[in-house]
């Protein structure tokens, strides 16, 4: 039988706001994109200097982080696009001909290999004492009814959300000093750069414009 129900129901978040992930259950989730760093081109020292800082780092932090990669195939159109262009720019024929075979050198290269882009991502979550304490003492305990004022659940719920979200960030600021000592550049993605992810995530089979690292560089 075709299933009818709608993909928010498969998604375990609820909503993104402010650059952080909303799950169903109410705990939080912030996304940092890593830069990669080739240990394997370092010198001894270094690359014993690196491991040394990582489990410095690893056994500093006071909660839980996730490591994600995100590997798809490399989508060359922009290139090609963008030398394509520099084609048509080219007043010596010369340059023009080398320009064009150079493209076709590109395409048929990226046809026949499969070239793959790795992403890096850190995982920062933060789940509130308030949910964590239902948590603990079960399901039950939070069915106690409460009186409230006309608009107080939505006020409350912003207060608290705001106040998570400075609890997070505070994290991510542990996280990102810790990862930056061994090379690492972070970046926190934001709403739209969050959205395009999971965009991505759930629809593996479009070539789209790739989350980029120039704000790394």
């Amino acid at each position: 039988m075709p299933n009818n129900k709608p993909t928010q129901e498969f998604i375990p978040f609820k909503e993104v706001r402010d650059g952080i992930i909303i799950m169903k259950d109410g705990s939080l989730r912030a996304v940092l994109m890593a830069s990669s760093l080739n240990v394997s081109l370092k010198s001894q020292e270094e690359q014993e200097a690196i491991t040394l800082q990582f489990q410095v780092f690893l056994n500093s932090l006071e909660f839980a982080i996730q490591f994600a990669v995100e590997s798809r195939r490399l989508d060359i159109r922009p290139y090609l696009a963008l030398l394509g262009d520099r084609e048509k720019e080219q007043v010596n024929e010369l340059m023009k001909i080398q320009t064009r075979e150079y493209i076709e050198f590109v395409k048929n290269f990226t046809e026949t290999t499969n070239i793959m882009s790795k992403t890096f991502f850190v995982v920062v979550p933060y789940t509130p004492n308030v949910l964590e304490a239902v948590q603990k003492k079960g399901f039950f305990a939070s069915l106690k009814p409460q009186k409230k004022e006309p608009g107080q659940g939505a006020r409350e719920w912003l207060e608290e959300f705001e106040e998570s979200k400075t609890q997070i960030e505070q994290r991510v600021g542990v996280v990102e000093q810790g990862l930056t000592r061994i090379g690492v550049r972070i970046i926190q993605l934001g709403t739209e750069e969050i959205i395009e992810l999971f965009y991505k995530i759930f629809n593996p089979g479009e070539l789209e414009k790739p989350v980029q690292l120039d704000q790394l560089a």
